[in-house]
């Protein structure tokens, strides 16, 4: 196998990783004031992700700094072209992040509450962005004999994109649901799992559309076949959700969203960017990539680096794979108002 190829693949599964992992804690994010009745359950709710959320989004940036080392043609070409929609992304996650430290800076229930929609609108524009961008890398894009983008942020809000941004909310929505039914208990859990099979369903039409059109307009064998297995995860963990076995019910969600990603990589190879509507000047696995000297270095980073943070964050999930409760959140004293001292 080419190194190219090599390095496409490996992109292909930290996408996987990040979709897997921060996806549920986008789902947790949004469901926040759903889920959570008041302020101690709210708490309750964060408290599921507290320990993982910023280990999560470490899958984002190594995939980003691997597709600059990789293939800078593509990156340069993504980040020029995407610039709008991927700084949409980037407030939001910096927005959400600030917003999980602040929340608790202050004893007053205004306070929190604006709070929690930072940590909501942090939570829902990049699940729906990553849908919408990602829909546009597989659909492709204007590009010039340059490989720059010439288009326009309304180019990249089309059908398939939207379609594509709609799965992934919903999807990430149900998948984040399975996860607090997993991590807590009591009330939230049972609240977790209702809604859980509620938008499943939602989730599970739209995703069926959207692989259908996936495959059609793109795909190949090898991508259908991804696309069956994504399905068949998302009811397998649907119906694992409706008898109460979350542990199962948050593999077949997790199944979805990782063949999910892989059908769409699959679809996409050997293209990185595919032009529209002009293919001759798409980029490929083969001209967007670095040289092999870099290529080859990288691989030995790579193999001696990437098991070492998985068996880490494996470990920290293990560590903190207990269920939380209300009851288990300290009592807390909220003011309504702000008060003068």
């Amino acid at each position: 196998m080419e190194l190219t190829t090599v390095w496409f693949v490996l992109i292909a599964v930290l996408w996987i990783g990040y979709f897997v992992l921060e996806g549920f804690d986008f789902g947790v994010g949004m469901l926040v004031p759903i889920l959570g009745k008041d302020d101690r359950e709210r708490r309750a709710v964060i408290n599921t992700i507290g320990p993982v959320w910023d280990g999560n989004e470490v899958w984002l940036l190594v995939a980003g700094g691997a597709t600059f080392a990789a293939f800078p043609e593509w990156y340069a070409t993504l980040f020029s072209g995407f610039y709008l929609p991927l700084l949409l992304i980037l407030v939001a996650l910096i927005l959400r992040n600030v917003a999980f430290d602040y929340r608790g800076k202050r004893n007053e229930l205004a306070w929190r509450r604006r709070w929690d929609w930072c940590i909501i609108i942090g939570s829902f524009v990049p699940a729906l962005l990553w849908g919408v961008a990602f829909g546009n890398i597989l659909r492709g894009v204007p590009l010039d004999e340059n490989h720059d983008y010439v288009g326009g942020f309304v180019n990249l809000l089309n059908p398939f994109a939207l379609l594509f941004g709609l799965v992934t909310v919903t999807v990430f929505l149900t998948h984040g649901a399975i996860f607090l039914a997993l991590k807590s208990d009591g009330v939230i859990r049972e609240r977790a799992n209702a809604l859980a099979g509620r938008v499943g369903l939602v989730a599970a039409v739209l995703a069926v559309i959207l692989l259908v059109w996936l495959n059609v307009a793109y795909g190949d064998l090898a991508s259908i076949i991804a696309s069956v297995i994504a399905a068949f995860g998302l009811v397998a963990g649907l119906a694992a959700n409706r008898i109460g076995r979350e542990g199962w019910a948050f593999v077949g969600t997790a199944v979805a969203i990782a063949f999910t990603v892989a059908a769409t990589f699959l679809a996409l190879f050997p293209d990185v960017m595919p032009s529209l509507p002009n293919p001759e000047n798409g980029l490929t696995t083969t001209n967007a990539a670095s040289t092999p000297y870099t290529l080859t270095i990288m691989t030995w980073a790579a193999v001696i680096l990437t098991p070492v943070v998985i068996a880490y964050q494996a470990w920290t999930y293990w560590v903190f794979r207990k269920r939380i409760s209300v009851h288990h959140i300290a009592d807390d004293v909220v003011l309504p108002t702000s008060v003068e001292h």
